[in-house]
């Protein structure tokens, strides 16, 4: 690990193509009990489309989120969920529309801008978790901490007891139960302190005893003022978020 501890080759200093988006004014908010139109949109989304040949995976889609606010995207297989998600999360660009991240016109970046606004201010949450099998659950954080800027194992280690790991920093992925591998999935998303947290069935592979673990996880981290997207079949979680975004067969269920 000691490699992590030199500066990350990408640094801060990544040329910008067009007008340099500041991945700060994508701040974390505190918890605002104002109504949502007086609160921050973190994200806008209108009229999006995402279509593969003459398929429609996602059509007219149009909705908003506020800074603070816990939501939950819903639909059967094959409705569109994790399509908006890569969208949203920019890992994909949409066919037709509007996806404005924190005011930002997404469709305008280029792709050095969007490398920095996902490392900066965006955590990824997946349901496979994709842990580096060979290095332990704090050397897993530290690796993230590296891409962003330098690896601090006092800092991995305090997000590990974050979530009740602490105990568990220097087991392998192999060794840890799966509620466990998901938690330190979370602490990665977390570890540089994004504003947003964009989960994909996160819960999925989960039991009953874990899947509530991980979902008080998303509910402190709603109620410290972080936005949260969660993907989920679940009704039952699904309700316990503040607001539901339906899809089915691509469009909005009104």
């Amino acid at each position: 690990m000691d490699a992590m501890k030199t500066q990350a080759r990408d640094g801060n200093a990544i040329p910008m193509e067009t007008t340099p988006v500041d991945p700060t004014s994508l701040e974390s908010a505190p918890l605002d009990p104002a109504p949502a139109e007086e609160r921050r949109k973190v994200i806008g989304v209108a009229g999006l489309a995402k279509r593969f040949g003459t398929l429609a995976a996602l059509e007219d889609v149009t909705f908003d989120v506020f800074s603070g606010e816990f939501i939950a995207i819903m639909g059967p297989s094959g409705s569109g969920k994790t399509t908006l998600l890569n969208i949203l999360s920019l890992l994909d660009t949409p066919t037709d529309g509007s996806y404005r991240l924190d005011g930002i016109e997404t469709a305008t970046l280029t792709e050095r801008e969007q490398v920095v606004i996902r490392r900066e201010k965006i955590g990824l949450v997946f349901q496979q978790f994709h842990l580096i099998p060979y290095l332990t659950a704090v050397e897993n954080l530290m690796l993230a901490q590296y891409y962003h800027s330098v690896a601090d194992r006092a800092e991995a280690l305090e997000a590990l007891d974050r979530i009740g790991l602490a105990d568990r920093a220097d087991h392998l992925p192999s060794q840890l139960s799966g509620g466990e591998q998901q938690r330190v999935c979370i602490a990665r998303a977390l570890i540089n302190d994004p504003a947003l947290i964009l989960a994909d069935e996160p819960t999925g592979n989960l039991d009953a005893a874990n899947e509530e673990l991980v979902m008080g996880l998303f509910e402190t981290l709603k109620a410290q003022g972080h936005t949260v997207i969660l993907v989920t079949h679940n009704p039952d979680l699904g309700n316990r978020t503040d607001h539901i975004v339906r899809l089915q067969h691509g469009r909005l269920v009104r």
